[in-house]
């Protein structure tokens, strides 16, 4: 199979082709129910099937095509997550079409409503687990890196999944007592919900687990290392002795192979408590490696990841235009730096280091909340199409069923 390679492609991905054929699906699904035909309901599930595989392709094709476009992009999320969603949705579907009870003219709302059960069924065990393993990562990650909030954020959604299961059990345990269409949108919207969200959390996983394995073309001009620490005695804490270390193996990997010497950027400041700037430490490792002085720029302003990229694309940017880049971070680090080049306009890969695994949950966490509230319109806008679906399915539903002579 040919390796996807990023930054290799100057048009964005669209896929407005997706909701061209689920709108032509859908009308081509009620022209079938008004007319009677025969074999209509077998008509009507193939239509679906169609629209669900073709979907996939799609999707499919614009992950690859982000990718070679952006790699560092929530549209990875959205792409990888639409296609895991659709992709099981299709198994459930085909196990909806084979069974032996369908007999309804008009059944979209009954399937969703099967479908979001059949995943509620299917994904419980595995949120089950998943929760667990995400309070015991963050556990050790509190024990050795603190109390913060955000080594709390992976504690804080375990306990949500596991509220949104509880949540799924006593909709349906009220379903058997209230019983009726209302109670049915109510809880196929709430299952839509949840499992979009959890879509969301593997796609987050997705694109954090994708980008730190990537291994760039030796052909860099500049590698940026950014900073997370220090010592009391001023040297390189284990975790940012990592991410210079990953610089220097590619450093000299891309000298062996193409004899061209990229420029390192140190970057980071100096904090209240460190005796030097991060930039300054990870240059003077850098002097005893043997790497000569002249391959290496210092950025020591920064105090954030954002303002490493900033800093250091003015420093690139200097020099001159057309650079090629890439920085060195932590594993679980990688796609959120990535984000931060891209707002400053740096196109830049990046290398991960090898990571404790207990970092890497609460990373995935971290780009999923930075996902819905980045892009809160585009969440209002997805949220309110489950509505509006479910409304209408279960009203067509309705109509068809019960009101047709």
């Amino acid at each position: 199979m040919k390796k996807v390679r990023f930054d290799t492609r100057d048009v964005k991905p669209k896929v407005w082709n997706i909701l061209y054929l689920w709108t032509a699906s859908f009308l081509t699904y009620g022209v079938i129910s008004l007319l009677h035909l025969p074999h209509g309901i077998l008509l009507s599930d193939l239509v679906i099937l169609l629209a669900l595989v073709l979907s996939i392709v799609f999707l499919t094709d614009a992950l690859r095509k982000q990718l070679e476009y952006n790699p560092y992009s929530y549209n990875t999320i959205y792409y990888a997550a639409f296609t895991a969603f659709l992709t099981v949705g299709t198994f459930f579907h085909l196990l909806y079409v084979f069974a032996p009870d369908q007999s309804a003219s008009f059944h979209l709302f009954e399937e969703i409503h099967s479908l979001s059960m059949l995943y509620a069924w299917v994904t419980t065990p595995f949120l089950v687990v998943f929760s667990a393993a995400l309070i015991i990562s963050n556990i050790f990650l509190i024990r050795y890196e603190g109390k913060g909030f955000v080594n709390l954020l992976g504690i804080i959604l375990s306990l949500l999944i596991l509220a949104g299961i509880w949540g799924q059990q006593l909709s349906n345990y009220a379903g058997s007592e209230i019983g009726g269409l209302i109670h049915d949108v109510l809880f196929a919207l709430f299952e839509s919900v949840f499992i979009y969200y959890l879509f969301m959390l593997i796609g987050t996983v997705y694109a954090n687990i994708r980008t730190a394995f990537f291994e760039p073309d030796k052909d860099k001009d500049y590698i940026i290392v950014l900073g997370c620490g220090l010592r009391p005695d001023g040297t390189p804490t284990p975790l940012l002795r990592g991410r210079i270390e990953r610089a220097l193996r590619f450093y000299n990997e891309q000298i062996a192979e193409t004899g061209k010497h990229p420029k390192f950027i140190t970057s980071g400041g100096q904090g209240p408590d460190e005796a030097i700037s991060e930039s300054l430490s990870m240059k003077n490792w850098l002097l005893e490696q043997g790497v000569p002085e002249e391959d290496i720029l210092m950025e020591d302003q920064s105090t954030n990841t954002y303002e490493n990229m900033r800093n250091a694309k003015e420093l690139i940017d200097a020099a001159g235009p057309s650079a090629k880049v890439i920085f060195s971070t932590s594993r679980y680090h990688v796609f959120r730096s990535g984000l931060m080049a891209r707002y400053v306009k740096l196109k830049a890969q990046g290398i991960g280091a090898d990571t404790k695994w207990y970092f890497w949950p609460n990373a995935a966490v971290r780009e999923f909340i930075g996902l819905l509230t980045e892009h809160r319109g585009k969440q209002i806008l997805i949220l309110s199409g489950m509505i509006l679906v479910n409304i209408a399915a279960a009203a067509l539903s309705f109509y068809f069923n019960f009101m047709q002579p």
